[in-house]
């Protein structure tokens, strides 16, 4: 979801800013322990993939990407085949990759899979939410209003994700919180430029409508909001894409 956020530039990865992104982007461990230095690494990538560190259609070289990860190649390597795989990113030659460039043709495909798969997830989510996750839920809503109110691009878009993403684990439906995990990895980097060089228009709070009809236990009223939620939010960015993001 979109709302109203100030224009400004945000320098990503530095501080408190990239802990957020961090923590947003990355799910719960199952177990205890630190992950695999690779899977440290593949997990940095697709975390500045996701909140538009690496902007659509711009060339980053394999060897700066060790240098800015502070990984091996060997590692780097990896984690680029696995976010090709992923669709976060394409070989521009051989030393070379980039994140894609949306069409408004992607955005229409991008509409349609996530309404089918995000509303079917908030439905469910609906009724097996706990008065735990509600209240976690609400909390992230509030750091994100912050957010907004400081023209903070980053921490929104971190915790606009986290917010999706501790709704969607409510569902108890893995596949499908995986294929939403996946569709997000695509429009992301496209997001932030949206949000960083315009701002967002004044859109309703869904977050909020869907907040209410969780509690209600209203599963109907719970696909309406996410359903307007999705759209609202793509709808505003093909409104700038030819203006904003390359097309191909």
């Amino acid at each position: 979801m979109q709302r109203d956020v100030k224009q400004g530039t945000i320098v990503p990865g530095k501080g408190a800013e990239m802990s957020v992104v961090k923590n947003a982007a990355q799910p719960r461990a199952a177990t205890a322990g630190p992950a695999p230095a690779h899977e440290q690494v593949y997990q940095d990538l697709r975390a500045r993939i996701l909140f538009g560190e690496m902007a659509p259609g711009q060339p980053v070289t394999i060897k700066g990407l060790t240098e800015t990860l502070g990984a091996g190649i060997t590692p780097v390597r990896e984690a680029i085949r696995r976010l090709i795989s992923d669709g976060a990113l394409v070989f521009q030659d051989n030393r070379r990759v980039s994140v894609p460039t949306l069409s408004a043709g992607d955005l229409d495909q991008l509409v349609f899979v996530r309404k089918s798969v995000e509303c079917e997830l908030a439905r469910r989510a609906a009724g097996r939410i706990t008065g735990a996750t509600l209240a976690r839920l609400g909390s992230i809503d509030t750091a994100l209003d912050e957010a907004i109110a400081l023209g903070d691009v980053t921490a929104y878009l971190a915790l606009n994700h986290q917010f999706h993403q501790a709704l969607y684990a409510e569902a108890g439906a893995p596949i499908l919180a995986e294929l939403a995990s996946a569709l997000w990895l695509r429009f992301g980097p496209s997001l932030r430029v949206v949000c960083g060089r315009f701002g967002t228009e004044n859109l309703p709070d869904r977050h909020k409508e869907l907040l209410v009809a969780l509690a209600r236990g209203d599963e109907a009223a719970v696909v309406l909001a996410m359903g307007r939620d999705i759209e609202q939010g793509m709808e505003q960015m093909a409104a700038v894409l030819p203006d904003s993001i390359d097309m191909q």
